[in-house]
């Protein structure tokens, strides 16, 4: 039995072929993006948890640093003599306060 190739019957042989192994690259590919996409979008999610405490940890700090600037103000107005003793000290304690919550808050974490 004899077989008969032409160079064209060869051409299509081999551009077969050649589809065919592409066709199998992009299968493992598409594999392999697929476990990418999954391991990325776990860090996002990561990301999202990570990015909501820091943005409350940092409103937390924003009124601590509020509660500091008014004892400050209230203490240059007492060396002022513009307000009674009795109001800038409870200015101190309530900024003392807003400290202590803050770092209960951080020891709880």
């Amino acid at each position: 039995m004899e077989i008969t190739l032409t160079v064209k019957d060869l051409g299509f042989i081999l551009i077969v072929t050649a589809v065919l192994v592409l066709l199998i690259y992009c299968i493992s590919f598409m594999r392999n993006l697929i476990v990418t996409i999954r391991h990325t979008n776990k860090i996002l999610e990561d990301t999202q948890v990570i990015s909501a405490i820091a943005a409350e940890r940092a409103q937390d700090i924003n009124q601590a640093v509020e509660d500091v600037t008014t004892t400050v103000s209230s203490m240059a107005d007492v060396i002022k003599g513009n307000q009674s003793t009795l109001a800038a000290l409870s200015s101190i304690v309530n900024s003392l306060a807003s400290l202590k919550q803050i770092l209960s808050k951080k020891k709880e974490d």
